[in-house]
């Protein structure tokens, strides 16, 4: 009769055993003529299957004079003196009441008219009808949200703007105590946060999250535009031939990274070597045959061999590269082959106007180099743009840092680069969730979507590990399907954030953090877990080297990375593990790099 659901928290129905036909009770038990209706008093309403004044016409098309809805051959309560008619959910108002699961105490009762009011289910600003307490007036739901299905299935509501694989069901609380536990997660629809009392859907199988409106696309039209864009498909908003040279994010794997895409293919580029950048001869290498002849291996965890570039202390995965002709003399330098075609300066760098930047090879007066890079915060001892007036250095992937970029993470759009600056305390990396005030970075102006420049440009898409060899792990932005369980890394073994981008293979349920994944080398003996850090503290470092260090100890040192079982400094007595450090090739010395370099003067350090 009045053609809405009948779910299980209306108090009973009728039905017929025979043939599929019921009604609500307040529905069969209507009576055939109502005198003094509430919301139509002192005349009579007589029910009937359409408005007698349409009786002619056989499209029998009317309207409710209360809720203005139009009608076709439907049951619906007429007044013969106003020429009016009422349809059956407005006439069965006051009966209508409801057992709800999300108010299990008491009962609710349908509200008179149309009113505008914020839902108590999902928080949202409704134009329209109300469930309304009996005995808390206070909490009030709007009919939409009593009559939210307990299963969906989100592409079904969202026109495929956003799918999940498998049914969300309805929860009516998400407590601060269990988003707490889960990391505090956002909406998977629109990225806002959720409230402790407010509705959700979620995922039995996964960590996905959903508030209802999202769910359903149920927001009210006047209230979408204070609301910012979703984060479901998106429509591509550039066009390729007006950004022939943009750069696409993540890079493939380890091997890949900016300088490559910038300096690989240039022919008229003067390769320095020679004493440019290096004391002795260097030889190139670009084919199979002639690392077989010199016994070469490229960088390989699977095989726990690495060979790291000493310009951009990235991996040498493949040829060309440059190698020392003095190997035999234990000078193990080496260098891609777009490092050694770098510029000789960098003009009107943006980070340091006054002056331009000059290349170096060395930064001077620092201890085998090593700088902190102005731009990512991290650590380096390879190449470096500088103004020596000022001792401001930038490594050189952080020279060359482009305008604009595509992300994987948020793809079909372009991402602006972003200066640090105080107007974007409020605003948070897509991929860490810190702050996006004090760090260089890229944002999507029509999503106000943010990511750090470092998360976008030294993350690769996949890593490998040694103990899987045949699956990579791939970087995520958000937790795998059918993985409802904690996330531990395989590496530092803590438990981790899988809101936060991190490295997981599904095949065989391993996952690492981000900063942990270039520790696969040494995983055995060495551990890196910072919540703050995204990216490996020393992925800019180049370990290994060995020299002596007078008055400090009396044998060799080499440059290593701290772990456990190192100690504390023989210095100043800090815990050496996760730190750079001096270690002793005979005996157990050893010293962290800032109490080292204070041994060292300004030109034995260059």
């Amino acid at each position: 009769m009045c053609k809405e659901q009948i779910y299980s928290f209306h108090l009973c129905y009728y039905e017929c055993k025979s043939c599929d036909y019921s009604l609500h009770k307040f529905c069969a038990e209507l009576p055939k003529i109502q005198n003094n209706h509430p919301l139509h008093p002192g005349h009579n309403l007589t029910l009937s299957e359409r408005n007698q004044r349409f009786k002619y016409n056989f499209e029998y098309e009317w309207k409710c004079h209360l809720c203005k809805s139009k009608w076709e051959s439907f049951f619906n309560y007429y007044c013969e003196t106003c020429n009016l008619s009422m349809d059956i959910t407005c006439a069965t108002i006051s009966q209508q009441k409801i057992d709800h699961p999300s108010h299990p105490d008491h009962q609710l009762e349908r509200m008179f008219g149309r009113i505008v009011s914020a839902c108590d289910a999902c928080g949202e600003k409704h134009d329209g009808h109300f469930f309304q307490c009996i005995i808390c007036p206070r909490y009030r739901i709007h009919v939409d949200c009593a009559l939210l299905p307990a299963k969906l299935l989100i592409q079904h509501h969202t026109n495929e703007t956003f799918t999940h694989s498998h049914p969300l069901t309805l929860a009516y609380s998400f407590s601060f105590s269990e988003q707490r536990a889960r990391f505090d997660p956002l909406c998977r629809m629109c990225g806002d946060v959720f409230y402790e009392d407010v509705w959700i859907y979620k995922c039995d199988k996964c960590r996905y999250y959903v508030h209802v409106h999202c769910a359903t696309s149920k927001r009210d039209a006047f209230m979408s535009i204070l609301q910012k864009t979703g984060l479901g498909k998106t429509l591509k908003n550039y066009k390729d031939d007006e950004h022939p040279n943009l750069l696409h994010c993540p890079f493939s794997d380890e091997g890949d990274n900016l300088l490559k895409h910038l300096f690989f293919n240039q022919k008229d580029v003067i390769v320095k070597h020679d004493g440019e950048i290096h004391q002795h001869v260097l030889n190139i290498f670009d084919t199979q045959t002639s690392l077989a002849n010199e016994v070469v291996s490229l960088h390989d965890p699977m095989k726990k061999i690495q060979l790291l570039c000493d310009g951009c202390v990235k991996p040498i995965t493949t040829v060309p590269f440059y190698k020392c002709s003095q190997s035999n003399q234990h000078c193990d330098f080496i260098l891609h082959e777009w490092c050694a075609k770098l510029p000789p300066e960098v003009q009107d760098y943006a980070g340091h106007p006054n002056h331009k930047l000059v290349f170096l090879p060395k930064v001077p007066r620092k201890l085998l180099g090593v700088f902190e890079c102005r731009i990512c915060k991290l650590p380096s001892n390879g190449f470096a743009y500088g103004c020596t007036m000022c001792e401001y250095y930038v490594c050189i992937n952080c020279a060359f840092i482009p305008e604009e970029i595509t992300h994987e993470a948020h793809p079909g759009h372009l991402l602006s680069k972003t200066n640090p600056s105080d107007k974007l305390r409020g605003r948070y990396c897509r991929a860490c969730k810190y702050s996006m005030s004090k760090d260089l970075g890229y944002h999507c102006p029509s999503c106000d979507i943010y990511i750090h420049a470092t998360c976008a440009l030294l993350l690769p898409r996949v890593i490998r590990h040694k103990y899987d060899k045949h699956h990579p792990l791939s970087l995520r932005y958000e937790p795998a399907e059918n993985h409802i369980s904690e996330y531990f890394c395989d590496i530092c073994e803590d438990e981790f954030d899988p809101f936060k981008w991190f490295y997981h293979c599904t095949t065989c349920d391993q996952s690492m953090h981000t900063a942990c994944a270039p520790l696969i080398l040494q995983c055995e003996q060495a551990t890196y877990s910072d919540d703050e850090e995204c990216i490996f503290k020393f992925l800019n470092v180049k370990f290994g080297r060995t020299l002596e260090i007078k008055g400090l100890h009396s044998h060799r040192l080499a440059f290593v990375q701290g772990i456990d079982s190192h100690g504390n400094c023989i210095e100043c007595d800090d815990k050496l593990q996760c730190e750079m450090i001096f270690k002793c090739l005979e005996c157990e010395f050893a010293v962290d790099y800032d109490c080292a370099d204070l041994y060292v003067d300004s030109d034995e350090a260059s």
